[in-house]
């Protein structure tokens, strides 16, 4: 296990909202978020569609100003910055990866890669050396004149993590970064992302509803309504999700939990009351509001084809030569 101790992003008290004039009225994404990511950690973020997520991974990595709170990047508090240094603090720490790779259709994969740094002022022959190699190292290399509408999408993200690597940031925001790409070259991507947090030491945070994807990080952390509820994985701290240590059911029958309490349960939601008696309630989330995370699972080829059932004995292969289908990944028992 690493030995981790700078903090490279730190949030606290963190709101935003959403402004609307309609009949619902204002929209509050985020209430009062606590975060604190240090050098090398990979993090997942994961929760619901409208949970927050996109609005948390623009808010910390200074796209978007929250309405309350702070974030601070490599020690520095970024709401006291000008423009101008919010930009040049970002350029040297932080690197951004979406879904959609986001690649400047008009250029080649070489030119995306190098822009980074040509807008940092490094002259065009030095940029595109350094991008040549990223992208040799992360397996496209013979592709770097190709346009984006060229390249397959599996090649596309491997360019966008080149791009994001070549100002050799330390920490990497991502949303749902394997979420337009089929399962094989998802594993592939995140097999990237693994090597990177290992060998460069590059923190990760991810945003994600994909359990692979958790399941590459440290930590996973569970979001919804704009608040965490839960944390799994190394170093899980209850105070990020609440402050208060008391049981109260009021007359209304309104329940506050403990933290901890609230830290077993998965958080707020709706649930069933199997078993009610005097003196004695036993509560069960309902069935399509289980969310399944477990970090410390592993997950490895599935030995069976679902498909047509196909065995596939000691055989790595990705496809299934009987159907065709995608090999899945599933849980080890060991």
């Amino acid at each position: 296990m690493k030995i981790k101790n700078n903090i490279i992003l730190e949030a606290n008290g963190l709101f935003h909202i959403y402004e609307s004039k309609a009949e619902d009225g204002n929209v509050v994404a985020l209430r009062g978020i606590n975060v604190a990511i240090v050098e090398g950690e990979a993090v997942a973020v994961v929760g619901p569609s409208g949970s927050g997520k996109s609005t948390l991974l623009k808010s910390l990595g200074g796209l978007m100003k929250p309405s309350a709170g702070n974030v601070s990047l490599a020690g520095k508090r970024m709401t006291r910055l000008t423009g101008k240094e919010l930009v040049e603090l970002r350029q040297k720490t932080i690197s951004f990866i979406f879904q959609d790779s986001n690649l400047l259709p008009h250029m080649n994969a070489l030119d995306n890669v190098a822009q980074p740094l040509r807008h940092q002022g490094i002259t065009p022959r030095v940029a595109r050396a350094k991008a040549q190699k990223l992208l040799d190292r992360l397996g496209v290399g013979d592709r770097s004149r190709g346009l984006p509408e060229q390249l397959s999408g599996g090649e596309q993200q491997r360019v966008a993590i080149a791009r994001a690597l070549i100002t050799d940031p330390k920490l990497i925001l991502a949303d749902e970064p394997t979420g337009a790409l089929d399962p094989i070259t998802s594993r592939e991507v995140l097999k990237l992302f693994s090597d990177l947090n290992k060998d460069f030491d590059v923190a990760f945070l991810l945003v994600t509803h994909n359990r692979e994807v958790a399941s590459f990080c440290d930590r996973s952390l569970e979001l919804r309504e704009g608040r965490f509820i839960a944390q799994h994985g190394n170093d899980v701290d209850i105070s990020d999700l609440s402050e208060s240590r008391e049981l109260i059911i009021d007359d209304t029958g309104t329940v506050t939990l403990p933290p901890d309490v609230l830290l077993k349960v998965g958080g707020p939601g709706r649930f069933e009351i199997p078993v009610n008696e005097k003196d004695k309630i036993h509560l069960e989330r309902v069935e399509n509001e289980k969310i399944e995370i477990n970090i410390n699972k592993k997950f490895i080829l599935s030995p069976i084809c679902p498909a047509c059932f196909h065995k596939y004995s000691e055989s790595a292969t990705q496809l299934c030569p009987e159907c065709g289908s995608s090999r899945p990944m599933v849980e080890s028992n060991n």
